[in-house]
């Protein structure tokens, strides 16, 4: 095999590697710290140069982008399919559980329509955009009685940081049990005599048992 292709291939894995190693750097920073953080503390946190970073990612929009694009976008299909249901409250109902899904599937940020994107137009604008769809989800399922009239979207944003808690304990031993805390939820943002679904089973005993030492600090 010619070596300057066998030379190529190995760059562009190499670059292929950094890029991922950043993205996940970004994220994991982004999530703790927000978005302010400094681009050298994303490359040390990637173990990779400024300069890789800046080859891969010239602005910091173009990495807000990467990080973010895909995730918004799943978000605001999730709201556009829920407003496109005949009975706002079931369409309310599965949005909520389209976005556990996704928390359920990894990372995500719990309150993502409500974040800002200073730093990066396009995204921002999409987030507005996404956002003002999702008031509207809530402001119909609140006008048919179905979602309580106290509700408020600060409650949502603690169920998805509720859930991602419990993904976080119980993705090995019950991968299912954000199914159960997202359908309790769910009945607790029901007003009176709205129509719930059934919830499913609970994890059982050795699968919670697990999940609990999985969570418990270490020595």
């Amino acid at each position: 095999m010619d070596h300057s292709v066998q030379g190529d291939r190995h760059l562009r894995t190499d670059a292929e590697r950094n890029r991922g190693r950043i993205l996940v750097a970004a994220r994991r920073l982004y999530s703790r710290e927000g978005l302010h953080v400094p681009l050298a503390r994303i490359a040390a946190e990637a173990q990779v140069g400024k300069a890789t970073l800046n080859r891969r990612f010239p602005t910091r929009e173009s990495l807000l982008t990467a990080v973010f694009a895909e995730q918004m976008e799943r978000h605001a299909a999730a709201v556009a399919e829920a407003l496109a249901f005949p009975d706002a409250w079931e369409g309310f109902i599965a949005y909520v559980e389209a976005r556990c899904a996704m928390q359920a599937e990894g990372s995500d940020f719990a309150d993502i329509l409500t974040m800002t994107f200073p730093f990066a137009a396009a995204l921002e604008d999409r987030r507005r955009e996404a956002y003002e769809a999702y008031s509207l989800l809530v402001a119909r399922a609140q006008r048919t009685g179905n979602l309580r009239a106290d509700f408020r979207h600060e409650d949502i944003v603690l169920l998805f940081m509720a859930n991602a808690g419990v993904v976080a304990a119980t993705s090995h031993a019950a991968p299912d049990a954000w199914r159960r805390v997202a359908r309790q939820f769910i009945r607790a943002f029901a007003g009176p005599g709205a129509p719930v679904p059934p919830l499913p089973e609970p994890p059982t005993r050795p699968q919670m048992f697990a999940a609990m030492q999985r969570a418990a600090p270490r020595p």
